[in-house]
């Protein structure tokens, strides 16, 4: 959980923000009624604040002090105010915060909590921004590390391509148009010949003041125009809504990727990653693993409890294996009406069977629990292994050896010979 610091001298406001906040399973609210008494939690112990909601006026800090606090101590702050000022805004702006919040009701405190969630998720966003100009260049890629995200700087579009060639985690490139060797709308255009709009969002940003700019960009491929010079919160709310653009269109193709019933992966997914990932460890020489696990004698599940017990039960399985798979960062899907499997990149023969053998104890060491009922499960499991043969002969080796453990008796993983 990340550690916040709430400091608000009103106890009717305080006691909203305890609601709000008590409503989110990731934050920890560290709360404070003073400067005095937010100095107390704050000395020494800075860097465990992952963040703060600070009141700009308090009996021990009528001018905002607290805030300079928390800012000079490196904990990136959203302040509560009750009034609107222009001229304080902008220049609390200027000094680095996060937002301006006005007290003016439940929604603006939850819109507070909304920023707070934005920041844990900027945290994996990288952004790319391109710029000639030093000073302006460095301005943007401050205003980005304010709101936390990961940023790399390239002084032009040569070097921005290059950039992103290195780093194809870039979700947002924000590129100024006037600069030397490739112009704004020249790098636009040579980028989406790679990446899709729903891939790597484009902002472009001019003082040119040719009017035609903003079109010209949008229909080389840029997503969004920004002319110079911008406010700060035109410039934080574009970033974010093309962010959650691209946080969306992950989303729907997450969703597609996933089997109804279980949430793993589907068998179309499995398919798709599984050769990918078999083609990478090929291309390095290393050997790649599928494993096929199965529920023994499912069908008297369904048959002595009902079809809907029977899902309840395939769910409480596809929890533990996705839990056991991700600790070693390993695909799973479920491939069958009571199959699942993996792939195991860079695992031999041997350490596969025993990875296999050491999930299918834990899965089926304990009852899945259905409601009132209690569902023993035993399960078997074929592995394959192979450096060089297709994902396709991976898994039908994969099943003929579940095929031969049930055969047997079932309740154990077997390899190939």
């Amino acid at each position: 959980m990340k550690k916040i610091l709430v400091v608000e001298d009103s106890s009717i406001v305080m006691k909203v923000l305890k609601h709000v906040l008590s409503n989110s399973d990731i934050f920890q609210p560290v709360y404070a009624t003073s400067f005095a008494e937010a100095k107390s939690l704050v000395e020494g112990k800075a860097e465990e604040f992952f963040a703060g909601l600070i009141d700009l006026n308090l009996p021990d800090a009528p001018n905002g002090e607290v805030v300079d606090y928390t800012l000079k101590n490196g904990i990136p702050t959203i302040v509560l105010t009750g009034s609107f000022d222009e001229d304080r805004r902008a220049g609390l702006l200027a000094k680095g915060i996060v937002d301006y919040v006005t007290k003016e009701g439940r929604f603006s405190y939850e819109y507070a909590l909304s920023v707070l969630e934005r920041l844990i998720k900027n945290q994996d966003i990288k952004i790319l921004v391109v710029d000639d100009s030093d000073t302006a260049r460095r301005f943007i890629a401050t205003l980005l590390r304010i709101h936390l995200y990961q940023v790399l700087e390239a002084s032009d579009g040569v070097q921005a391509i290059k950039l992103l060639l290195d780093n194809p985690d870039v979700r947002l490139l924000i590129t100024d148009f006037n600069m030397p060797r490739m112009d704004g709308c020249e790098l636009v255009k040579n980028i989406r010949h790679k990446y899709e709009k729903t891939d790597l969002v484009i902002i472009g940003l001019s003082s040119e003041g040719e009017r035609s700019l903003s079109a010209r960009f949008i229909k080389n491929g840029a997503n969004d125009f920004l002319r110079k010079p911008f406010q700060h919160e035109e410039f934080y709310c574009r970033v974010s809504h093309n962010v959650e653009f691209i946080e969306l269109i992950e989303s729907i193709r997450d969703m597609v990727n996933r089997d109804d019933l279980t949430g793993v992966y589907n068998r179309k997914y499995f398919y798709q990653h599984g050769f990918s990932l078999l083609e990478d460890a090929q291309q390095k020489s290393a050997p790649t693993s599928i494993a096929v696990i199965d529920v023994d004698s499912f069908r008297l599940v369904n048959e002595d409890y009902g079809n809907e017990v029977g899902d309840g039960v395939l769910k409480g399985i596809a929890d533990e294996l996705s839990a056991l798979i991700a600790q070693a960062h390993f695909t799973l899907a479920r491939t069958g009406s009571n199959e699942f499997s993996f792939v195991m990149p860079g695992l031999d023969a041997e350490k596969a069977l025993s990875f296999t053998e050491k999930v299918r104890q834990i899965l089926c060491s304990s009852a899945i629990n259905v409601g009132e009922y209690q569902i023993p499960v035993s399960c078997s499991a074929g592995v394959s292994t192979s450096s060089s043969e297709d994902l396709d002969s991976l898994v039908k080796n994969a099943r003929e050896c579940l095929q031969r453990a049930k055969e047997a008796g079932g309740g154990f993983v077997l390899g190939e010979d």
